[in-house]
């Protein structure tokens, strides 16, 4: 299973990246991880990766696109990956469809997860830590059983500063500005699969398989 998964911050998924990568025994790759592995093996493109990100600079496409190409050689990807984070822009999702040509390979598909943006402002500004211990917690799915207090240690909880619903706002807004078009690029090459992530993880799942032809 060659695969992208997208889908705005709140939609699950990396509840629904851990889920594939182990039923399919594929690797997960995403932007952050690619980027570390590469600094890590003291490659030439990961030094270069370095030299940003330790200025707090953009990486910038050529770098990123090279860094996806060698993760992409890596054995563990010959029976398949899920990227995620990658790619963001038009001009990244051209990129990785000459390196896939490159290599024989083609994608199965491309999983957009849709969410309801009041619900996903729900998620994102819901949850709350505790000042003492770091528990974590949220008025929705997970709240404590006393108002803003922490359940292990009596602690008070509160709402980080990239919790709060400008934060959010912000956040998805940033999201469908970069990745409208690239919802339309991939809907036009016939790749598209629209998820509903509003409902139980497995029913998420099984319209996931269902999507991509796999057994449910």
């Amino acid at each position: 299973m060659r695969t992208i998964l997208m889908g705005p911050p709140g939609a699950g998924k990396g509840t629904q990246a851990t889920v594939l990568v182990d039923r399919f025994h594929i690797p997960h790759i995403s932007t952050g991880d690619m980027f570390r592995a590469a600094m890590k093996a003291g490659t030439l493109l990961g030094l270069k990766a370095k030299e940003y990100m330790d200025t707090g600079a953009l990486v910038p496409d050529e770098v990123t696109i090279g860094i996806v190409e060698e993760r992409l050689h890596e054995p563990d990807c010959a029976n398949g990956f899920l990227l995620d984070g990658f790619p963001r822009t038009v001009a990244q999702a051209d990129a990785l469809g000459k390196i896939l040509h490159k290599i024989g390979l083609k994608l199965d598909g491309v999983l957009n997860l849709r969410v309801d943006e009041e619900k996903l402002l729900a998620r994102l500004t819901g949850r709350r830590v505790c000042r003492k211990c770091g528990a974590t917690y949220h008025v929705l799915y997970n709240p404590p059983a006393q108002d803003s207090v922490c359940n292990e240690c009596g602690g008070e909880l509160y709402q980080r500063r990239d919790d709060t619903l400008e934060t959010a706002n912000n956040r998805l807004a940033v999201y469908n500005q970069q990745t409208e078009p690239l919802i339309a690029y991939y809907r036009n090459q016939g790749l598209l699969k629209e998820i509903e992530g509003d409902q139980e993880i497995d029913l998420v799942l099984q319209d996931i398989l269902v999507a991509l032809g796999q057994a449910v």
